[in-house]
């Protein structure tokens, strides 16, 4: 089989990726007729808070599961071998710690942006830098998703490349403004099942064509791309168990702890159990996707033995090989490649449509609506909407940025998420684990993480671009900083996020501690406190946290204790809220202000 033969679409092909569009659609319309028919900022930003587990955790892996990685692993794979494939270590706790740390901090503050959390912790200055930071984050990763099925549609069926970049955007822009959130997350849902149908569809055609899973293994195997535990604990190393493993860590908590896409989903859901349950369900189906990529790249290497067939393909990109090989698999079985493209479109319209969504909330919650709290429902529902349609139609832009850079679709995007999303960490670990961080250091730790970042990052590329590398390789000397401009893609993330907090606390402790009364009650988590439980109760106090101001007082509604916790005039200048508990559930009233809330 030859992968410069051009194979293009069926009748039944488009058929099927036209009927992908169209449900995409309808979902959108669908949510925009029914319900609240999204005329309020909280059905359309917030699904009204009524999502049950089950879709909120299929539209949790739709978001990750971008067409990124459906291209990008195999490629992956095929090139490099399954040692990627450790990278599902990371799944354990980068899943944990969300579920028990992020989760129910970020939800039992009734949030609509993660970032308001960081005004509550810290200051106002705090929370616009780092909605800015995930603004531009966002913003280049969605060049990338739109980019890549983009290609891949060019590669099959000869529509020009651009106009392909256009259609994408715009059909995901208009059922993610008309539909809400509610919208984003049912298409993720029916849009999950398409990829997992896409890629199971092209393995099992892959091996029966190869000759049977004995034949696949065999080839993989005398191809040595069955890779081993590697433990070399060198930094630089491109994929180690350490790098995948620990790094991936970091990398994951960016994405499924404090990244407002994923943020925003949980505080969808109707109760807090509902959002961890969800985030538990993710672990298993995150599993299966890595290892249908993962499958998907041996078969495609038993399938072309190694070969390089880049070249006959008029690009140097093995992204466009994945592409190729499902155009090789699926030939002469009519509708099967339509569904594969529909899978790579259904990864990259969930994963754009959360993109826009979260974009739209963050800069109406953060950097709007706290300049102009007498706008009224119905302008602040119709300018968050045309806020998602902007953001779509930036996207488009930015899918060109993409085609200009060297590497695969999948590092592209993984180096984007270490580089921005790592200090976004650093700055919410900041918060939630150190009480004595204050706003200063807060502000400088993520100046000194994101200006590291794009050293590090810049001169990974300057350097390659010039081939330090390849003298290095030769015999010339190679100094430290080239080498330090040599550090693996994975570790980005973790080593971005030390850099906040290190330099945050050294700051705080410089320019005064935050007193434990001056943080608000419920922003920060007692890691030091369950670390040092050995600790005398008094001690542990001083050193690991606050504790809510809490007054005991008698309800007249019920004759039973109540606790009242009142939170200091610290938020949106002002509110201060009263916590009545009965039992296990928890009312709130507001005294002063202008935003009140229930738990």
């Amino acid at each position: 089989m030859d992968p410069s033969d051009q194979k293009l679409f069926t009748v039944v092909d488009f058929v099927i990726f036209g009927v992908l569009l169209a449900a995409s659609l309808g979902i959108g319309l669908y949510h925009a007729l029914s319900g609240g028919r999204q005329r309020t900022t909280q059905e359309f930003l917030m699904a009204d808070r009524s999502m049950k587990c089950l879709p909120v955790s299929l539209s949790l892996i739709a978001s990750f599961q971008s067409a990124v990685a459906i291209i990008g692993v195999p490629a992956e794979i095929y090139t490099h071998g399954t040692q990627y494939w450790f990278i599902g270590c990371a799944y354990i706790l980068g899943l944990l710690i969300p579920a028990h740390v992020f989760i129910p901090i970020l939800y039992r503050l009734r949030l609509s942006s993660a970032y308001q959390y960081l005004e509550l912790r810290f200051s106002k200055p705090v929370r616009i830098c780092g909605t800015l930071t995930f603004i531009f984050q966002m913003v280049i990763y969605m060049g990338v998703c739109v980019y890549t099925p983009a290609f891949a549609l060019n590669a099959v069926t000869g529509f020009e490349l651009w106009g392909t970049v256009l259609a994408t955007g715009l059909v995901c822009t208009l059922y993610t403004t008309i539909g809400g959130l509610k919208a984003v997350i049912w298409t993720d849902v029916f849009q999950t099942l398409v990829m997992f149908a896409g890629q199971l569809a092209v393995i099992v055609v892959g091996v029966q064509k190869t000759g049977g899973v004995s034949e696949v293994w065999r080839k993989v195997w005398e191809g040595n791309r069955i890779s081993a535990l590697d433990l070399n604990p060198d930094p630089t190393e491109r994929h180690t168990f350490w790098t995948l493993g620990v790094g991936g860590v970091f990398l994951m908590l960016s994405l499924y702890g404090v990244n407002q896409a994923q943020v925003q989903r949980y505080l969808s859901a109707r109760t807090e159990k509902d959002a961890v349950r969800s985030c538990y369900m993710v672990f298993p189906s995150l599993q299966l996707a890595l290892a249908l990529s993962c499958v998907m790249g041996l078969v495609m290497f038993a399938c072309y033995c190694g070969e390089d067939h880049s070249s006959k393909l008029g690009t140097a990109s093995r992204d466009a090989m994945v592409i190729s090989f499902v155009m090789d698999m699926l030939q002469g079985l009519p509708g099967l490649p339509g569904l594969f493209i529909a899978c790579l479109f259904s990864a990259a319209l969930s994963t754009i449509s959360s993109a826009f969504n979260s974009l739209a909330t963050v800069t109406m919650e953060d950097l709007i609506k706290p300049h102009f709290p007498a706008m009224t429902e119905a302008r602040a529902t119709l300018l968050s909407k045309a806020l998602a349609m902007s953001y779509g139609l930036l996207c488009l832009a930015m899918a060109y940025l993409t085609h200009l850079m060297g590497d695969s679709v999948l590092q592209v995007a993984l180096k984007i998420f270490g580089m921005v999303g790592g200090p976004i960490l650093g700055l919410f670990c900041l918060g939630i684990f150190f009480p004595w961080a204050n706003s200063t250091g807060a502000l400088a730790g993520l100046g000194a993480g994101l200006a590291v970042a794009f050293w590090v990052g810049i001169g990974s590329i300057v350097t390659r671009s010039s081939g330090t590398k390849s003298r290095a390789q030769h015999g010339v000397a190679c100094f430290p900083t080239v080498r330090f401009y040599s550090l693996s893609y994975m570790w980005y993330s973790a080593f971005n996020c030390s850099t906040v907090i290190l330099i945050g606390l050294i700051i705080s402790f410089l320019t005064g501690p935050m007193k434990a009364e001056d943080v608000t009650p419920g922003t920060v988590y007692p890691l030091l406190g369950k670390l040092l439980c050995f600790l005398p109760e008094r001690h542990k106090k001083k050193l690991c946290g606050v504790t809510p101001q809490v007054q005991t007082v008698r309800s007249r509604a019920a004759p039973r204790i109540v606790k009242l916790l009142v939170f200091p005039n610290n938020f949106w200048d002002s509110p201060t809220f009263l916590f009545f508990t009965r039992g296990t559930s928890t009312e709130c009233i507001l005294v002063s202000g202008v935003v009140a809330f229930a738990l």
